[in-house]
């Protein structure tokens, strides 16, 4: 078993676990809550009768408490237990056990600790930092909570990586905002990977890393929204100038989110162009009431991605390299220093074409998960190269490219896995091929 559908919370020992109950239980909605303690180390929490978790003395010390606030049953992601409704292949939730922005010396964890490092700076001791929440969430947290329409495309199932009807695995870090608001938080920083079907190329990939923030302003500081804006920008620009090391031009270019209004892209200007780094903005007000906050109380919120931010800094050309176990990527780096990568070789590219009638069932999104589950980290990237129309059918000719990030491919392997995708594509997404 990975994990639970339940909201990891650091404690340090007993006496401080129980004193970040007191806040919850009142936020369980009659539900049956029940604390034991084992030891100092070891706890077992139950509601309405189901228990939630162990805690043995080997294990880190948190304790999972999604279970109390969310209206929705407890969850198991277990491998050997995948719903026949899911549409997650193995090969990913293989990665849900990586953490790449827990592994020291990891680019991801080096962005991950200078965000962390310079926020604790301009805000000493009072945001909380989480990096360690279960990816699989409930469809209400995700969406619903976040005010994100019914026909967004990002509730789809051929965008979104569903377990069951009612949960997937997170599309971004916010899908855990309402529930830390719910336990009291009022500032916090989490940092996590979150998974989207997405296009083959060098900077995507279905697989990938945020940081979220959430800043709360008590109705008593009385703090109107222009100074909670500038007190956003501020931050931010203070971040950026960090992250970069140095002074650096930035530009604040409205946006459009779905939990946040207004909301605003920041761009920093690097090596001659426009970077767009983060979306932010203020929280709307059915985002802080599903998070059961004061009515006049007031927020920001921010998310950047951190792999598109390391290749510029990293100058890391290739996304699939942050999954690299090569340890001739993998030595460059050290914690807290920013180290330009040096490539270690360039293996020649290999391509193939497939065309065919397109079906019913077909969707581009499936496509590409498909090549992936096929071909995995051996794809490039894959493009659209055609497509015509005759007699009411659409034909589509895509190139496949293939590179491996750490050896030389073989034609003859090449052919067979290009030969596996002609066969699987018209099985499963019933194309007629051409």
């Amino acid at each position: 078993m990975i994990s639970s559908l339940l909201l990891s919370t650091k404690v340090s020992r007993a006496t401080g676990l129980q004193t970040f109950l007191l806040p919850v239980v009142w936020n369980t909605s009659g539900k049956l809550f029940v604390f034991r303690k084992f030891s100092t180390l070891s706890f077992r929490v139950s509601v309405n009768g189901k228990t939630c978790q162990h805690f043995g003395r080997n294990r880190k010390r948190q304790l999972l408490l999604h279970c109390c606030l969310s209206s929705e049953a407890v969850v198991n992601l277990n491998l050997s237990e995948v719903p026949s409704s899911s549409n997650i292949p193995p090969a990913i939730l293989e990665k849900t056990r990586e953490r790449l922005h827990l592994r020291p010396n990891h680019p991801l964890h080096i962005l991950k600790k200078m965000i962390e490092n310079s926020i604790e700076d301009m805000h000493p001791r009072e945001f909380s930092f989480f990096d360690d929440l279960p990816q699989l969430v409930s469809t209400k947290d995700c969406f619903d909570d976040l005010l994100v329409d019914w026909d967004h495309p990002s509730r789809r199932y051929t965008d979104t990586y569903y377990w069951d009807e009612h949960h997937v695995l997170r599309t971004h870090m916010t899908a855990h905002d309402t529930t830390l608001l719910r336990a009291g938080k009022t500032a916090f920083v989490l940092t996590g990977d979150v998974y989207r079907r997405d296009s083959i190329d060098k900077s995507h990939y279905p697989v990938f890393h945020q940081v979220d923030a959430v800043r709360i302003f008590d109705a008593s500081a009385s703090q109107s929204e222009d100074k909670i804006i500038a007190d956003l920008k501020n931050t931010l620009e203070s971040l950026a100038k960090n992250i970069f090391q140095r002074e650096v031009t930035i530009r604040w270019v409205d946006g459009e989110f779905p939990f946040t209004y207004p909301s605003f892209e920041m761009e920093v200007f690097w090596n001659g162009n426009w970077l767009e780094l983060l979306g932010c903005g203020l929280l709307k007000r059915g985002v802080l009431d599903a998070g059961q906050v004061d009515k006049d109380s007031k927020g920001w919120a921010f998310g950047l991605g951190l792999e598109r931010l390391a290749m510029v800094l990293f100058e890391i050309p290739d996304i699939r390299l942050f999954w690299s176990k090569d340890e001739r990527f993998l030595q460059q780096f050290r914690d807290g220093t920013i180290t330009k990568f040096k490539p270690y070789s360039k293996y020649p590219s290999c391509y193939k074409d497939v065309t065919f009638w397109l079906s019913d069932k077909f969707h581009e999104n499936a496509f590409y998960e498909l090549v992936r589950s096929i071909a995995g980290d051996t794809v490039e990237e894959v493009t659209l190269l055609d497509e015509f129309h005759r007699n009411n059918k659409t034909s589509h000719c895509y190139r496949i490219v293939y590179r491996s990030m750490d050896r030389s491919l073989t034609n003859d392997e090449v052919d067979e896995i290009q030969d596996k995708i002609r066969e699987e594509v018209a099985r499963r997404l019933e194309v007629i091929l051409r």
